[in-house]
C-alpha cells in the first residue's frame, strides 16, 4: 500500500521552473508514484490537494515554505526519495557554479553598476514590488512575470514613461537587444528592421521571417500582451516605436499586436504616423483582427493583414529605402473644430469610410457600423465623427434616394455646416444612367454656402468629395468635378485619397512622453536576473554579461509585512 509523506521547509526559495524540474526527477525516482514541489501558497496547497498530494501535516505550510510532497510504494522509497531531493539540489547547485551570487537587487548593481537592464521572472505576487525597485534604481525592466496586477501595470509604465525607462511586460517573453535576445528570443541576424510587439510569438515569427528572407533585425521591444488594452493605453508601444525611429541602425519600423482597444489603436496609429513622419522612416502595423479598408494611414504608415505579408513588405521596404513621401499639411481649424461628418449617398461607400477611418478616429458612429459600439443611436443627430448612409431606409422613407434627389443631403449639410464642432465634411458623388442628371448644380451652391458660413463664425471648413463616374456618362464628370471645385471642395477620384487627408487632419494628438535614451540600446548589453536561471544561462551563451540574484521574498513573503516595507521605502508611490 502506498504511503505519502511531506516536508516543510521554512525560508528556502526556488523559482517556479526549477521547482518543476526538481519535482519531474523526483517522480523519476525508485519507489516514487507521484511527487509534488512548491512553494506552499494558498493556491499551490489547492493544486496539491486537488492531485491528492495534501497530508494533513502539509497543511501547516505557509506561503513563506517550501512543501515537498512525495508518494511512493512503502515508507522506505518515500523516506529515500527526500534524501534524493537533497542530493538533487546539490548536484543542480554546483551545475550551476559556485560563485557568489548577490541576494538583492542593490548588492548585483554594486557587482555590475553598468548594468542597463533588469529581468524579473519571480512569481507574479512579489514581481511588482521587484520592478519598482528596479525602475528606481533607473534601470529598463524586462518583466516576464505573469499574474501582476492590471493596476501594479499601470502604475509602473506610468513611472517608468515620466523617467524615460521602458517596463517591457508583465508576460512579456521576447525581445532582442543590440542582437542579444532576452528570454525566448530566436538568434536571427542583424539587419536595419526594429519590431515593437505585444505578442511575444508574434516578434519570434516575424524575426524568424524576416531573417528567412535575407534580412534582419536591428532591435525587437516586447510590451507584453496588456499594453494596448485602454487602462495601459499603449505606452511601452509609443516609447518603443519612438525609441526606434531615433535607432540609427533601424530603418524600418514593424508594429504587431493581438486585437488591441478601439481607442488605443486610434492613438497609436496616429502616434506611428507622427513618429514615421518626424524620423523620416516607414512604420508596417499589423493589428490582428482589426478591420479596415485602408492599406496606409498617412504616408508613412502602412497596414498589412498577416504575419507573413508584414514581414514580407518590411523586408522590401528595408531593401529599397523610401524616398519622403507628400505630406497634407492641417488645414488651421478653429479649436473646437475636430470632427468628421460623412453624408454619403452609397451604403457600400459609407461602411467602406467606416472600414477606413474607425481605425485611426474614435469615437466613431454611423448607421452603418462595423463595430456594435459604432452604431448611432439617433440617425437624424450626429455625434462626434460620424458617417451617414443617406440611401438607409429611415432617411428614405417618402423620399426618393439621394443618388436621384439631393434635398435630403442638402438639409444635412446645411445642419453639420453649423455644428461649431465640424471641420470636415466627406461626400460622395455617384454619377450614372438613372442618377440626378446634374447634381452639382445643386450641391456646389450648398457648398460654398456652407463654407462661407464657417468663414463668418471664424471657422475653417473643409469639404471632401469623392466622385464616382466614368467619362461618358450623361451628367459630364469633368463638369461635375469643376462645378464642386468652385465652390472651393476638394474633389477626389475614388475614396482612398480624401480618407487619407481626413486622417492627417483629424487624428488624435499624440502625447509627448520624456524619450527613452539611446545609449543601452546600443552599447554591449551588461543585465541583472531576478528569476528564472534559464534567462540567465541564455545571455551569458551569447556572450552578454549577466549577474544572477540568488532572491528571496521579502520578510519572508509575508504580504503584510511587504506592504509595510513599501510604505516605509515610499516605493508604494
Amino acid at each position: 500500500m502506498s504511503v505519502t509523506v511531506s516536508d516543510i521547509r521554512p525560508g528556502a526559495y526556488f523559482d517556479s521552473v526549477v521547482l518543476m524540474q526538481l519535482q519531474r526527477d523526483l517522480v523519476r525516482l525508485d519507489g516514487v508514484i507521484d511527487a509534488g514541489i512548491v512553494m506552499a501558497t494558498p493556491a499551490n496547497r489547492d493544486l496539491l490537494a486537488s492531485s491528492d498530494l495534501l497530508p494533513p501535516e502539509a497543511t501547516a505550510a505557509t506561503a513563506e515554505d517550501l512543501l515537498i510532497v512525495v508518494r511512493a510504494d512503502d515508507d522506505r522509497a518515500a523516506r529515500a526519495a527526500l534524501v534524493g531531493l537533497d542530493d538533487l539540489i546539490r548536484n543542480r547547485q554546483t551545475a550551476s557554479g559556485t560563485g557568489y551570487r548577490p541576494r538583492s537587487l542593490a548588492g548585483a548593481l554594486r557587482q555590475a553598476p553598468e548594468a542597463g537592464w533588469i529581468l524579473i521572472s519571480v512569481a507574479g505576487r512579489y514581481a511588482a514590488a521587484v520592478a519598482r525597485e528596479a525602475l528606481d534604481a533607473g534601470r529598463h525592466v524586462f518583466l516576464y512575470s505573469d499574474n501582476v496586477d492590471l493596476a501594479d501595470e499601470e502604475a509602473l509604465k506610468r513611472r517608468a514613461a515620466a523617467a524615460g525607462l521602458l517596463v517591457m511586460g508583465p508576460d512579456c517573453g521576447t525581445a532582442i537587444v543590440n542582437g542579444i535576445g532576452l528570454g525566448f528570443a530566436n538568434r536571427v541576424p542583424r539587419g536595419n528592421i526594429g519590431l515593437v510587439g505585444a505578442s511575444g510569438t508574434g516578434l519570434q515569427a516575424l524575426s524568424t521571417q524576416v531573417g528567412a528572407l535575407g534580412a534582419g533585425i536591428s532591435h525587437a521591444i516586447g510590451t507584453g500582451g496588456r499594453d494596448l488594452k485602454s487602462e495601459i493605453d499603449g505606452r511601452t508601444t509609443r516609447q518603443a516605436l519612438d525609441l526606434l525611429a531615433r535607432d540609427p541602425d533601424t530603418h524600418v519600423l514593424v508594429l504587431v499586436s493581438k486585437p488591441p482597444a478601439p481607442r488605443v489603436a486610434a492613438r497609436l496609429l496616429a502616434a506611428a504616423g507622427h513618429i514615421g513622419q518626424t524620423a523620416g522612416k516607414p512604420i508596417v502595423v499589423y493589428f490582428q483582427g482589426l478591420a479596415t479598408a485602408l492599406e496606409h494611414v498617412g504616408p508613412w504608415v502602412h497596414l498589412t493583414t498577416s504575419l507573413n505579408a508584414t514581414a514580407r513588405l518590411a523586408v522590401a521596404l528595408s531593401h529599397a529605402g523610401m524616398a519622403a513621401p507628400e505630406s497634407a499639411a492641417r488645414p488651421s481649424f478653429a479649436p473646437p473644430q475636430r470632427y468628421l461628418r460623412g453624408l454619403f449617398s452609397g451604403g457600400t461607400l459609407a461602411y467602406e469610410a467606416v472600414l477606413g477611418l474607425g481605425t485611426v478616429l474614435d469615437p466613431l458612429f454611423s448607421n452603418v457600423p462595423v463595430r456594435p459600439e459604432q452604431a448611432l443611436s439617433d440617425p437624424f443627430q450626429s455625434q462626434h465623427h460620424t458617417i451617414l448612409d443617406l440611401g438607409a431606409d429611415h432617411f428614405t422613407q417618402g423620399r426618393l434616394h439621394p443618388m436621384m434627389d439631393n434635398e435630403t443631403r442638402l438639409r444635412r449639410l446645411r445642419q453639420e455646416a453649423a455644428d461649431p464642432g465640424v471641420a470636415v465634411i466627406l461626400m460622395d458623388l455617384v454619377l450614372g444612367a438613372g442618377a440626378h442628371p446634374d447634381p452639382a448644380a445643386e450641391l456646389a451652391p450648398a457648398i460654398a454656402a456652407a463654407r462661407n458660413l464657417a468663414t463668418s463664425e471664424d471657422r475653417r471648413l473643409e469639404v471632401l468629395v469623392a466622385i464616382v463616374g466614368a467619362g461618358d456618362d450623361p451628367q459630364d464628370v469633368a463638369a461635375q468635378r469643376e462645378a464642386l471645385a468652385a465652390a472651393g471642395a476638394r474633389v477626389y477620384d475614388g475614396l482612398e485619397e480624401p480618407l487619407q487627408r481626413v486622417i492627417a487632419w483629424l487624428a488624435p494628438d499624440v502625447d509627448e512622453q520624456p524619450p527613452v535614451s539611446l545609449e543601452r540600446l546600443q552599447g554591449p548589453l551588461v543585465a541583472i536576473n531576478i528569476g528564472l536561471e534559464s534567462f540567465r544561462d541564455s545571455l551569458e551563451a551569447q556572450g552578454a554579461r549577466c549577474v544572477h540574484v540568488d532572491w528571496r521574498p521579502p520578510a519572508g513573503g509575508n504580504e503584510a509585512m511587504m506592504a509595510l516595507l513599501d510604505q516605509l521605502s515610499g516605493r508604494d508611490a
